[in-house]
């Protein structure tokens, strides 16, 4: 069997030990007789993996007491929905911070429930960096501020934590998706009021998403909200109001083991750097390659970059893919190449990405 260096952002690569444990137990979990995708939601051998996965991905992140993890199902596009029917309560507007496709996804499905101020915008200079907090404009009384921290479309990172006390805003809820960069870098919880994100960049297959919420904010749901989505509703029934996506948190919880045995968080983000540092720094000295985004804003998980002679594309990706490095052709919406370098991806893949884009510039440069 040949793997290839998958760069595709989402799904994305899975820790290859995670894959092979999973391949283990798939007949047999543990000794019940049967595998995790067949057992009952409400059965001890489930539970148990539910609550360790939960147990672990609030170690990893330090979560503190007064939030609850959610597992949920919908994607974070669901998400964008969820959010304002949660968080609205009695107040009809929401501030968004628009710096790419992601969060303009996002505010527009908002306006369907509120009405939304644009507190800040990247738009004006084709979304290449995240707005300084200092010139975010928020509204007077808003339910809540609604950040993308990591675009994997552009590939804009915020390189900053957004930390709404610092001009003054402190009370209001801070919400963000960080879909395609959670678990990749440490991250203060305790900043935000919900964070959530789609599994399947860092932490699993397709069909999980992960809900933090600071449990001051549960029990705020406007009428219309259905059930399944209620915050509250889903916190009090243990993310067992509905049947579960049970093999995505299986995996993931195996996925959060894995962080584990490298060292944590920390450990994970400080391999994420030289990643990208790796990358990037060739990207900048090529004169072949060539990366939009500001330097300060961009992406350690979503590395965007354009050939210069747009006329190769097609050749470079039908090298690539003979090459054993698959899935590098960009977003449509924004073109060129994106390499999603998430936690899973080893420097070997990168180191491996370099060398072809060395010797596909030396034979068409």
């Amino acid at each position: 069997m040949s793997r290839v260096w998958n760069f595709s952002a989402g799904p994305a690569a899975l820790p290859e030990e995670v894959l092979r444990q999973a391949a283990e137990e798939m007949l047999d979990w543990h000794g019940a007789g049967m595998g995790v995708m067949e057992m009952s939601h409400r059965g001890k051998a489930f539970m148990s993996i539910a609550e360790a996965a939960a147990a672990d991905l609030r170690e990893l992140l330090a979560v503190p007491d007064n939030y609850r993890i959610l597992f949920m199902q919908g994607g974070a596009i669901a998400q964008n929905a969820i959010i304002p029917l949660n968080l609205l309560g009695e107040r009809k507007v929401a501030d968004y911070v628009v710096t790419g496709a992601w969060s303009q996804k996002s505010q527009k499905e908002a306006r369907k429930y509120a009405e939304v101020n644009i507190a800040a915008s990247s738009e004006a200079s084709g979304f290449d960096r995240v707005p300084a907090l200092q010139d975010w404009q928020l509204s007077a009384d808003p339910a809540y501020v609604f950040v993308c921290t990591n675009e994997t479309i552009g590939g804009v990172e915020y390189p900053f934590e957004p930390d709404l006390a610092r001009i003054g805003r402190a009370e209001v809820p801070l919400v963000a998706d960080m879909s395609s960069h959670l678990l990749s870098r440490v991250i203060d919880v305790s900043r935000y009021g919900v964070i959530f994100g789609g599994a399947q960049k860092n932490i699993g297959p397709a069909g999980l998403t992960l809900v933090i919420v600071r449990e001051d904010l549960l029990g705020r749901a406007l009428p219309l909200c259905p059930s399944a989505f209620d915050y509250k509703t889903v916190a009090e029934a243990g993310s067992m109001y509905n049947t579960p996506p049970t093999y995505a948190i299986y995996i993931a919880g195996l996925v959060f083991q894995w962080i584990k045995r490298q060292g944590g968080v920390a450990a994970i983000e400080a391999r994420n750097i030289a990643k990208a540092r790796l990358l990037y720094d060739y990207l900048d000295g090529s004169g072949f390659y060539e990366n939009r985004v500001d330097p300060a804003c961009r992406s350690r998980m979503n590395v965007s970059f354009f050939l210069k002679d747009e006329s190769l594309n097609d050749a470079f990706l039908e090298g690539a893919q003979q090459a054993g490095l698959a899935q590098l052709k960009g977003h449509k919406s924004v073109g060129g190449m994106r390499a999603s370098i998430y936690n899973a991806m080893p420097i070997e893949g990168v180191a491996a990405l370099i060398d072809y884009m060395k010797t596909f510039a030396a034979r068409y440069g």
